[in-house]
């Protein structure tokens, strides 16, 4: 069996930030994988793009299609240029698609971004489609990106990944333990999008806001929070679970990312503090939010580890990559410890895309 793999990853989180890519290379010794980033970029979605996926829940079936296969060929054209402008010839394309539809508990979870259109575009071998055989096998389909956190790792007690919604992962007698936390990204841009802004840089919008301790008080109370694990978020559950907590207040929309950061960075730090991490890495687009940083910081004793830009902003497209590398190896990329499925599975749909 291979020891080294040359692997794009490519991710699109909730938070509609954009296309990441990276191409990775991992190496595997007698008991470990190792692994690098060589190039990785960001095609930031365009106006046209945010639009149709923040809307493709409502599409009809027929339009739903096109759409899969439009934005498959996005993803295709999009790794086809990076793949030429940085010369690298991988092994194939991993990529984890846009999810629109996340119901476990209806044995549904839909990515878009047609994974025959990719190959097609890169002739490329491409494998994608990792969650719906844990969702299959009654699992959650999510997180997936803990056993990447334990094999690429392991140095951490804990991993955290401040995107679209955050997620914690750690060990827990000598099984992997992971879950969505709350809402993060997605909700801070919504208010700040209310602003005219992207995104609230750096937290500052929150921090000369003022927060409000009713609303605080019951985002607490909210059940997820009290649910045991496997459980996991998506889009439909922030717009039916998470917003009316927050329109049921007539507050200034400073005061609500004041609140709502604060109500983050307690619930992440509860969660760290659950898992008795003693040194935790954080990743995702969150980092660059000083004011949700140190609202996490201020609530948990472990020693919190910001590493480079790379794996910031590229962890899960790495991990992405990783999981295509453990499909092609036919091992097992899904925890059941982690998703609640039957068994321990190994999801992706595989697209040879070369033309002999």
């Amino acid at each position: 069996m291979k020891a080294c793999y040359h692997v794009v990853g490519v991710m699109s989180g909730t938070s509609l930030d954009g296309l990441d890519m990276a191409y990775c290379v991992f190496t595997k010794d007698a008991f470990y994988w190792n692994f690098e980033i060589i190039h990785a970029t960001t095609i930031p979605y365009t106006e046209s793009w945010i639009n149709h996926l923040s809307n493709a829940a409502n599409l009809s079936a027929i339009e739903f299609s096109l759409l899969n296969i439009e934005y498959g060929k996005f993803i295709g054209e999009s790794v086809k240029k990076f793949i030429l402008d940085t010369n690298i010839k991988p092994d194939f394309v991993s990529s984890h698609g846009h999810t629109i539809f996340h119901q476990p508990e209806k044995v549904i979870t839909v990515q878009i971004g047609n994974g025959a259109s990719i190959a097609a575009e890169t002739q490329t071998k491409v494998i994608c489609d990792f969650r719906t055989l844990d969702v299959a096998f009654n699992g959650q389909g999510a997180p997936l990106v803990p056993i990447g956190d334990r094999e690429l790792f392991a140095a951490y007690d804990a991993c955290v990944n401040i995107g679209g919604f955050a997620n914690i992962s750690y060990t827990i007698n000598n099984n992997r333990s992971a879950y969505d936390v709350c809402p993060a990204n997605i909700v801070l841009n919504h208010f700040a999008n209310a602003l005219n802004y992207k995104f609230d840089k750096n937290g500052e919008i929150a921090r000369h806001g003022k927060r409000s301790e009713q609303l605080m008080a019951s985002l607490d109370t909210i059940s997820y929070y009290h649910q045991n694990p496997p459980k996991s978020l998506g889009k439909e559950w922030l717009d039916t679970e998470f917003l009316p907590y927050i329109i049921r207040y007539n507050l200034n929309i400073e005061d609500i990312l004041r609140t709502l950061t604060e109500h983050i960075g307690f619930q992440i730090a509860l969660d760290i503090n659950k898992s008795a991490g003693k040194k935790v890495l954080i990743t995702g687009g969150g980092v660059f939010n000083t004011f949700l940083v140190e609202q996490i910081k201020s609530h948990c004793n472990s020693i919190i580890e910001i590493p480079a830009p790379d794996i910031i902003n590229y962890k899960e497209a790495l991990i992405f990559a990783f999981l295509g590398v453990l499909r092609d190896r036919l091992e097992n990329n899904c925890l059941k410890s982690v998703t609640g499925a039957i068994a321990d599975n190994c999801g992706g749909a595989i697209y040879n895309g070369i033309i002999q």
